[in-house]
């Protein structure tokens, strides 16, 4: 019999916001874009203290990749696993080096004082839940297109995902989830123009 989920909770994410979610050890977090070409940035806490996260630096080293791939798992800065990747059905092209966008990056940019960022919507998705975390750890940037070339330069290319295509974690510990829908639109990951992304809470596959 083919593994089957059932939908818990869904949430719809207006472009350029985030949401926080908590989910439970073996559920799953879906995150679809439903536009296409829309990168979301997403933060994963530990339930039951946000001082640890989701540590990019901490999974590269797990994991001897620069970009994830499904059956891998995320890792926390205390070197816990926090999340794995069990299902992508976008082109695959996910971020784990770049920051989230912030204040001063728009500032940079010549964008008004009032941009919205990653990392303000971070601290907001968790203040709904009441939580705050003194840090903006750097987020796993779904959809996110960014190569390596060989003489180690980066290059910001517009998201390939497709409208519709999706991607998902199961929580290996009881963990609070952010999605933020990128606002980017002054460089060219979000062609131009930010869009909504809908975030799923599966429960876990059974048989």
């Amino acid at each position: 019999m083919t593994p089957a989920t059932s939908v818990c909770e869904s949430i719809n994410i207006p472009a350029g916001e985030g949401r926080a979610v908590f989910v439970d050890a073996g559920q799953r977090v879906r995150i679809i874009d439903l536009e296409g070409q829309q990168v979301g940035d997403v933060f994963a806490f530990t339930r039951g203290d946000v001082r640890e996260y989701h540590s990019a630096s901490h999974t590269r080293a797990h994991v001897n990749r620069l970009f994830p791939v499904v059956g891998e798992q995320f890792i926390t800065s205390l070197r816990r696993p926090i999340l794995t990747l069990v299902e992508d059905s976008s082109p695959g092209r996910h971020d784990m080096l770049i920051a989230a966008c912030d204040a001063a990056r728009y500032a940079a940019l010549a964008a008004p004082s009032d941009h919205a960022s990653c990392a303000q919507n971070m601290h907001a998705a968790l203040a709904t839940v009441g939580l705050a975390a003194e840090i903006v750890p750097q987020p796993i940037n779904i959809f996110m297109d960014i190569p390596v070339g060989k003489d180690g330069t980066l290059s910001w290319e517009t998201a390939t995902s497709r409208p519709g295509d999706s991607i998902t974690f199961e929580a290996e510990i009881d963990c609070v989830i952010v999605v933020s829908a990128c606002p980017q639109d002054l460089v060219d990951i979000n062609a131009g123009a930010p869009t909504p992304l809908r975030l799923l809470i599966e429960n876990g596959a059974t048989t």
